[in-house]
């Protein structure tokens, strides 16, 4: 074997449907999209959620829930975090550029800090939002919670 005798394996490649190219290929004619209609027309595309007529999935099934237009969305940063960038990078003052820098949060969110994990060296956190928990033991400590 070499290769110039190498071709696919049988019944791997299929040869493309010529669709609208005379009567001889066998799909001219209505160039098999039947008859008349909307999906025989030029410009034709069919909806999303479109089923044919019947009604849609989207408007059989009811809607539920509620969204809360006032919803503040934080990122969440835990004391255990905190802990182990201090202990490891030598970092005292946590503020939105040193959590960015360390891949905690990406530009433009807010940070809320929460009270899982222990602190065991003083720190000063500047943040959006902290727990009560996570303000307790900063503070606990002999660190300062500076809220933006």
């Amino acid at each position: 074997m070499d290769l110039s005798n190498l071709k696919p394996a049988k019944g791997s490649v299929k040869t493309r449907k010529r669709i609208a190219r005379g009567e001889g290929s066998g799909l001219g004619g209505t160039s098999t999209k039947g008859h008349k209609g909307a999906q025989s027309r030029a410009g034709y595309s069919r909806k999303a959620g479109f089923e044919g007529g019947q009604m849609p999935l989207v408007r059989r099934v009811p809607k539920f829930g509620f969204k809360n237009i006032n919803r503040v969305e934080y990122t969440a940063v835990n004391l255990e975090t905190l802990e182990n960038l201090a202990q490891y990078k030598n970092i005292e003052v946590f503020d939105l550029e040193v959590f960015a820098q360390n891949g905690l949060i990406s530009n433009n969110t807010l940070v809320k800090i929460l009270g899982r994990g222990e602190l065991t060296r003083k720190i000063e956190v500047t943040a959006h939002a902290f727990s009560a928990s996570a303000l307790k033991a900063i503070e606990a400590i002999g660190g300062k919670a500076n809220k933006i």
